[in-house]
């Protein structure tokens, strides 16, 4: 065997490359911009079909103190994000988060690394005791990785958005450390 048809039989038997979590940029707008436009990203999400680069960037400035905004990267392409938005005051106990993958990169492990990364970032470094979310209904692959990581769902939240022209219901679940 030649070494270009050894290269190119590595290269056939690599295994995808392992997801990078980080801090998102503003450089990355454009990446979260395009995710965030795809049909099956967007139909988790409360996102508005057609979103700019120029939304999605100034989305991304809007950060709150103790809030943090993450991506993950798989070979050096954005394909999911996720945030954590502490809450203040006599809540400032709680934190809401929010999350999405790639369309195509959905069932590889990528919305788990993103949620370990906000558990922890909750868990030991905020002090949040309590994490809450909102998911739809009919989104199963969400709720059974939100169950995994022992969120409990707590209420029924009907009609809560419009979508796709119909109404949709959604769970409202949260984790509380005891």
């Amino acid at each position: 065997m030649n070494s270009e048809q050894q290269d190119s039989d590595e290269r056939r038997s690599r295994k995808p490359g392992t997801v990078e979590i980080r801090a998102a940029r503003l450089s990355d707008a454009e990446a979260v911009a395009f995710i965030a436009n795809l049909p099956g990203y967007r139909a988790g999400t409360l996102r508005l079909p057609f979103q700019s680069i120029e939304e999605t960037r100034q989305w991304m400035e809007k950060t709150l103190p103790g809030s943090i905004n993450l991506v993950a990267v798989l070979d050096g392409q954005v394909v999911g994000n996720a945030g954590l938005r502490r809450h203040s005051g006599r809540q400032i106990h709680t934190g809401h988060l929010g999350m999405g993958v790639h369309d195509d990169f959905t069932g590889r492990g990528i919305g788990s690394a993103l949620l370990t990364a906000l558990i922890d970032a909750a868990d030991n470094w905020l002090a949040i005791k309590r994490l809450e979310l909102t998911v739809y209904v009919d989104n199963g692959r969400a709720i059974r990785l939100y169950e995994k990581f022992g969120f409990e769902t707590e209420g029924r939240l009907k009609a809560f958005a419009f979508r796709n022209g119909e109404y949709v219901d959604a769970f409202t679940m949260a984790r509380v450390r005891m």
